[in-house]
């Protein structure tokens, strides 16, 4: 079974990454930062940048397959963890908008720098999709 390489079009176009790779049931998603389609990182903090983030997670994951309830791990790299967590109430209504109540396991993880410099988070996932998934 050959691993597909998956590069939905709505995301910025990568380079030397693929957005998700799928072998049978297992989707990795790349990490995704704040970035459009159009290859600037969103403005506005940490909130706006969380829900751009987390949209290219999801679209890449849809373009996989796969749904929000079939994450089973998130990473979340962050520049400023006490920005994160002081936005807290705002980046969870977010969550649950985009992905409903049900959580995978889950890491914040600090970090100094992210790919782009104005990025302020990072977010990288894995999914189980599939029949054997219901």
């Amino acid at each position: 079974m050959p691993v597909q390489r998956v590069n939905p079009a709505e995301l910025a176009k990568p380079s030397g990454f693929a957005h998700a790779t799928r072998y049978g049931e297992v989707v990795h998603l790349a990490g995704q930062t704040a970035l459009t389609a159009e290859g600037k990182i969103v403005e506005g903090g940490i909130v706006a940048q969380f829900r751009q983030s987390f949209t290219n997670v999801l679209t890449a994951l849809e373009a996989a397959g796969g749904r929000p309830e079939d994450l089973l791990s998130v990473t979340i790299y962050l520049l400023d963890i006490p920005d994160y967590q002081a936005n807290g109430k705002e980046i969870g209504r977010i969550w649950r908008e985009l992905a409903g109540v049900e959580y995978p396991a889950m890491a914040g993880i600090g970090v100094t720098s992210l790919w782009q410099p104005e990025a302020l988070i990072e977010i990288q996932a894995v999914a189980a999709v599939g029949a054997g998934n219901a």
